[in-house]
């Protein structure tokens, strides 16, 4: 049996563990989230804004992600830092005109675009009113067995 090796990379180790721990008690604080919940929604929020900067799609949070994200953002030198030197310029936050609710679809798009970076997805947090954004990588559906 071969061996294989996960180079999947996370969010939480893009930053110093001060920093994390502050964002993610910033979300708990602030958006409610459990202790364990709102490290992983860090954890996505970070993968989230590195990938922003090479993205061919457009990048939208999921709902369980925003609060995380919306926590960092309020780290504003941090987060200043942070995307300069992961995605290369200061990421403005910008919100959806008229204050609409997030498109499944791309909340599907950006959970895909944060695969192909190499970034480790937590499927069940990328949801949009409850529907699953992240399962279905791009062979959804296919067969398998078939060679």
């Amino acid at each position: 049996m071969t061996a294989v090796s996960s180079d999947l990379r996370t969010g939480r180790s893009l930053v110093e563990p001060e920093l994390f721990d502050s964002i993610a008690e910033f979300t708990v604080t602030h958006f409610g989230y459990s202790q364990e919940k709102a490290e992983r929604a860090t954890d996505q929020a970070l993968a989230f804004v590195a990938t922003v900067g090479t993205a061919t799609v457009k990048m939208v949070p999921s709902d369980d992600v925003d609060g995380a994200l919306h926590a960092f953002i309020l780290h504003t030198p941090d987060y200043r830092e942070f995307c300069h030197k992961h995605a290369g310029r200061f990421l403005e936050h910008n919100p959806r005109p008229g204050g609409g609710g997030r498109v499944l679809e791309e909340v599907q798009a950006t959970a895909h675009a944060m695969k192909a970076k190499g970034f480790m997805v937590m499927d069940d947090l990328w949801t949009v009113d409850g529907a699953n954004a992240a399962q279905c990588d791009s062979d959804c559906g296919r067969d398998y067995r078939a060679v």
